[in-house]
């Protein structure tokens, strides 16, 4: 009989609060879907501040928000004009409508914000743009009460990450999963050299390391569990 598995780990080796985690990424993986950009039946339907932003057309714009259109207007997905500026990545448009007095920090039906939009994306001008013209890294995002800083660090993004702890995020903010940043770098990430550099920069941060998952176990101890060498020796490192 073939011993049944979890990351080719025989699960009878596996801490027990390990292996719960184990199973509900699994799970997880199958229904989790990310902020969700216009589709293009959405984005041919678009008129005004939606459709200029859409087409990084910022003099349509500017003329638009002129004759008293509605900032903060919504597509039946819940995005502004600011939304979809940012996924179309049309970083002056995002600028304009800063200017303007846009809420730079509306959440969009799925909780999602323009910072954490170009994180995912690791749209770094945007990013840029985004924390230029005040939008928060500090913003509460997703249908799983997470940041920016937790989505950046689970795809190993790290120069995202890097600019997100320059401007003030939240390192040890605890999802409704019961992640942190730092345990999401390494139990979704591969322990390859993106992650790596992103559980460095947590650490150098002062993320706090002692700080479990729902069953108390430790990014060193899943670190352990999964054989990432390297994120374990920077995890003893900063453990000392």
């Amino acid at each position: 009989m073939i011993p049944l598995t979890v990351a080719n780990i025989p699960v009878r080796n596996l801490h027990p609060g390990i292996l719960l985690v184990s199973f509900c990424m699994l799970f997880i993986s199958q229904i989790v879907q990310a902020q969700i950009a216009p589709s293009s039946q959405e984005i041919a339907a678009y008129s005004g501040l939606h459709k200029a932003a859409q087409d990084g057309e910022v003099s349509s714009l500017l003329s638009l928000i002129a004759d008293g259109a509605e900032l903060e207007a919504r597509d039946g997905s819940g995005r502004t004009a600011l939304h979809v500026a940012a996924f179309a990545s049309h970083e002056t448009v995002v600028e304009a409508l800063a200017r303007a007095g846009a809420d730079l920090n509306a959440l969009d039906h799925r909780a999602y914000d323009i910072v954490t939009i170009a994180s995912v994306a690791n749209d770094l001008d945007m990013l840029d743009t985004a924390l230029n013209v005040g939008a928060s890294a500090g913003n509460t995002t997703s249908p799983y009460d997470g940041t920016a800083l937790i989505a950046a660090a689970h795809l190993g993004h790290h120069q995202v990450v890097e600019r997100l702890i320059n401007g003030k995020a939240p390192l040890d903010h605890v999802n409704n999963l019961v992640w942190t940043a730092l345990i999401e770098a390494v139990i979704l990430g591969d322990g390859g050299t993106d992650h790596i550099q992103t559980v460095k920069l947590l650490l150098d941060a002062g993320a706090d390391q002692k700080i479990g998952d729902r069953s108390g176990v430790t990014p060193l101890q899943h670190a352990r569990s999964r054989g990432y060498d390297e994120i374990i020796k920077l995890l003893e490192k900063y453990s000392q």
